[in-house]
């Protein structure tokens, strides 16, 4: 079976890494293309991930449709030339485009409700959509649902070990007590217009009142005044860190997630809730959402009860989700796999395994 990824974004490495080397030892051919964006490259190259780059960064969302056109147009004459079986993608607007265009199937994973622009222009040409069970909308029968996250695929037990020597390359002592804190630009789609917290330097003088060092992580340029925060470590070591960390604090969703998966409580703070968000936090109590009015106040709150009172709560509840959730990189193998039998090209949606 031929199948080809399509990489747009550093978590789509991530999401992907392990299907990719799982399909290629099965014996099939998986051809790889990306575009830039923030380290994707990086990590396709760290990861030792035979690609082809198809195009360049969106400087704006105003040139995000130019360079998505450049991407289609490029995707489609390679895959004319791979005649692929399956076109998979995160979100999966090029995927579903050139599929429909070809005799090959699309099969498009997605958990974020409220990115509009992306599923109105790539659900309606995909053959099959895979969310968590959790994703609040109904997409109809396109539609095949699994208990798990994303983030899963790739921080399952199954699929990571962390490697507590980060802690060292970031200049921290062994024993040191430390937050990481994610600060996003606020420049995708469906991030126009809105805001986190309302002030980073705030956030870290209070942290350092409790005893925390803190290392910033920041999409963009940071401000001026916070520049001595921000560490450098290879863009496939963040995991580590973030599974060293005695909180993680983040306007982004899915770094907030992937801490609460490693058993790090998180505090997401975010106007805009997600399935998987509200999950971690309700059901599991490893994630802490903040999204009102007073959600900088609140967050860091939570944040400074958690240093404030230390627990070994956070494994016992990480191990509920582990038994409770899938390792997703088996989850998508067995979809791209099912996807070309012939009931698949027939148009039977796969099955739901939960």
């Amino acid at each position: 079976m031929r199948i080809v990824v399509t990489i747009q974004h550093p978590g789509h490495v991530h999401f992907f890494r392990h299907p990719i080397t799982e399909l290629e030892a099965r014996g099939h051919e998986v051809f790889v293309f990306a575009r830039e964006n923030d380290v994707a490259i990086d990590l396709l190259e760290a990861y030792d991930i035979d690609h082809e780059v198809l195009a360049g960064e969106s400087g704006s969302l105003v040139s995000l449709a130019a360079v998505q056109a450049t991407y289609e147009t490029r995707l489609l004459a390679r895959a004319r030339r791979i005649d692929p079986d399956v076109i998979t993608a995160i979100g999966g607007v090029a995927a579903a485009h050139v599929s429909s265009l070809l005799r090959a199937k699309s099969l498009v994973f997605y958990d974020t409700e409220h990115a509009t622009l992306i599923t109105t222009l790539g659900y309606p040409f995909a053959d099959v959509i895979c969310t968590p069970e959790c994703y609040r909308e109904d997409i109809g029968t396109k539609q095949v649902t699994y208990p798990g996250y994303h983030e899963l695929a790739y921080l399952h037990p199954e699929r990571f070990d962390p490697e507590p020597s980060i802690r060292e390359s970031v200049g921290l002592e062994p024993d040191a007590s430390f937050a990481v804190v994610r600060l996003s630009s606020w420049e995708a789609s469906h991030d126009v217009g809105h805001g986190g917290f309302n002030d980073p330097s705030d956030l870290i003088n209070r942290l350092e009142e409790v005893g925390l060092e803190v290392l910033l992580s920041v999409e963009g340029e940071p401000p001026a005044e916070l520049e001595a925060y921000q560490f450098s470590t290879a863009p496939d070591r963040m995991h580590d860190l973030l599974a060293e960390a005695d909180v993680v604090l983040s306007e982004g969703a899915t770094t907030a997630a992937e801490a609460a998966v490693l058993g790090t409580p998180a505090v997401y703070v975010n106007p805009l809730s997600l399935g998987y968000t509200r999950e971690l936090d309700a059901e599991y109590g490893l994630l802490f959402e903040y999204s009102g009015e007073n959600r900088h106040v609140r967050g860091l709150e939570r944040a400074v009860s958690i240093v404030e009172h230390p627990t070994d709560e956070w494994e016992r509840r990480r191990e509920r989700l582990l038994e409770e959730r899938l390792d997703v990189t088996a989850f998508v193998v067995r979809q791209i796999e099912s996807l070309a039998q012939p009931q698949m090209a027939a148009g039977t949606p796969a099955t739901n395994p939960g």
